[in-house]
């Protein structure tokens, strides 16, 4: 039969880990800080020669190359056309029309409407309720 692990057990483990070995750490960097080292004496260094310092290279001065400049190319002279003047074009105008007179309608009379005689509602009779009687309280005997 195989084994499953659950990965979330490996996270937790992951987590535990890398939380303890940051205390450690802190724990270690604070013992640092309190030891004091011995002091070492300082040893002294020889006396070096000077250096002879060498002389500078000069490089000689290369001349800047120079273009040759192109003549202008001369574009000749185009003469503009002349053109015609042409006429302005006119609209001719346009012949007057006599007036036609406008037609006259004939009135026709307003057609008068019927009167309507009101409608009356029928009355409906109220219903009338019978008189009851009226009921008598008998008294409710008392103890003796």
């Amino acid at each position: 039969m195989a084994y499953h692990y659950n990965s979330s057990f490996f996270l937790l483990l992951l987590v535990t880990l890398s939380l303890t070995s940051s205390y450690i750490i802190q724990v270690e960097a604070r013992h640092l800080l309190e030891v004091t080292p011995p002091e070492l004496p300082k040893p002294e260094l020889p006396h070096l020669p000077e250096i002879p310092t060498l002389p500078k290279t000069e490089f000689p001065e290369i001349p800047k190359p120079e273009l040759p400049t192109l003549p202008k190319p001369e574009l000749p002279n185009i003469p503009k056309p002349e053109l015609p003047t042409l006429p302005k074009p006119e609209l001719p105008t346009k012949p007057e029309l006599p007036k036609i007179p406008k037609p006259e309608l004939p009135k026709l009379p307003k057609p008068e409407l019927p009167t309507l005689p009101k409608l009356e509602m029928p009355a409906i009779p109220k219903p009338e309720l019978p008189t009851l009687p009226k009921s008598e309280i008998t008294q409710v005997p008392k103890k003796p």
